[in-house]
């Protein structure tokens, strides 16, 4: 880092020499003048030296990253370097700060997930897949015959789509399946029509819907489609790392971060907002941090719990609905809706409510075998950002 003092050797300036008594006044002025010159231009130089742009801080160096991910990197993990090099890339991409807590959370969210496994085995996934199938042509009233006939069907790999699916262990092989059962076999786009069931993968576990999202911003060639892209451990790391970290929250504690990433943007913010609402209606509210289904004029129970308190609030309902609409925002904090809610509820509970929470999801999925939570999974998270964060102090 260039430092703010200026050596007197390298800029020295000096005035003229007195021009004898006659010019006494003259020279004052020249003098003040001069000094005046000296202070600007002395301004001037230390602006330009105190800072830099375009400058790189050396902990923000592609070595010195893939450098502090290696050293904080679990010791059993395969093709440490690759790993390294390509969380680095997602950190310089999406300019996130390369500091130990921030890739502890990445490697804590990636051992819960995946157990850096590019490509996690599902216990049960072939299972869970037939299943699916044939949910789907129940559902539209298909007989069974007709979707075995399907599945027999030579794939464009050679082997039949039953086949494949019998043997599928991953997120990763099953999209494949489906990807192929969709486009190729008329039974197939009728049951799934272009929606391939597999909405998650990759290390992180990240969700194909949000990387779609991420098309600008992604720095690697897509040879197929960001779907494809997910399922590698570049693309993988990369979405994941953008969903755990590219959005700006002022949460007090990194737990909240890791709930979000299981239950949406600023989940844990709404689930606090919506236990306020609770408390000024006494009207139970579920807590998972959706305060409105966003691209619907549905009014659901959150909202319609806040508009029992208009009047309270000072607000009709489009206002209440123009300011629920930020929700996915890190604005709707400094909305009036935001503010007046909390003050309202709590004046109501002489104490202030908290503004964060673990919001009470219970996790649903076929690969789920138990009952998990979002509390959990962020727990865990948690439990293993601060193991990686002890590495991180003996790494120093």
């Amino acid at each position: 880092m260039l430092s703010d003092h200026i050596p007197q050797s390298r800029f020295s300036l000096s005035c003229p020499a007195a021009f004898g008594a006659r010019f006494e006044v003259e020279r004052a002025g020249l003098v003040r003048r001069c000094a005046g010159l000296m202070l600007l231009i002395g301004l001037g130089i230390l602006a330009g030296c105190s800072t830099r742009p375009g400058v790189t801080p050396p902990e923000h160096r592609p070595a010195a990253v893939q450098a502090q991910v290696l050293r904080l990197l679990p010791a059993d993990v395969a093709d440490r370097e690759g790993w390294a090099r390509d969380i680095q890339v997602a950190f310089t991409t999406l300019d996130i700060e390369p500091h130990a807590e921030n890739i502890c959370s990445v490697l804590a969210v990636t051992a819960q997930e995946s157990t850096f496994q590019v490509a996690p085995p599902v216990p049960g996934l072939a299972k869970i897949a037939r299943e699916e199938i044939d949910r789907r042509a129940s559902t539209l009233r298909i007989p069974g015959f007709l979707v075995n006939a399907a599945l027999r069907m030579e794939s464009p790999t050679g082997e039949t789509y039953e086949e494949r699916l019998s043997q599928v262990r991953s997120e990763k092989q099953l999209n494949a399946v489906f990807d192929d059962f969709i486009s190729v076999v008329p039974l197939g786009k009728q049951l799934f029509g272009s929606f391939n069931p597999v909405q998650t993968g990759g290390p992180m576990q990240v969700s194909i819907a949000f990387a779609e999202t991420q098309r600008d911003v992604y720095p690697y060639p897509i040879s197929g489609s960001m779907r494809d892209e997910v399922f590698t451990r570049r693309g993988g790391m990369f979405f994941g790392i953008a969903h755990l970290l590219g959005y700006p929250a002022d949460y007090t504690r990194p737990l909240y971060r890791y709930a979000d990433f299981n239950a949406g943007w600023y989940a844990s913010r709404n689930a606090a907002f919506q236990n306020a609402v609770s408390k000024a209606t006494g009207i139970a509210l579920a807590l998972d941090g959706d305060l409105i289904v966003h691209g619907s004029s549905t009014v659901g129970a959150t909202e319609r719990a806040v508009r029992s308190l208009s009047k309270q609030l000072g607000m009709n309902d489009n206002s209440i609905r123009r300011d629920l609409e930020k929700s996915i925002e890190l604005e709707f904090s400094d909305t009036r809706l935001y503010k007046r809610l909390f003050e309202l509820a709590d004046t109501l509970e002489g104490e202030p409510l908290p503004r964060e929470m673990i919001p009470r999801i219970t996790l649903e999925s076929p690969k789920i075998t138990r009952e998990l939570t979002t509390g959990w999974f962020a727990n865990r998270v948690d439990e293993r950002r601060r193991q990686c964060m002890v590495r991180a102090g003996a790494a120093q």
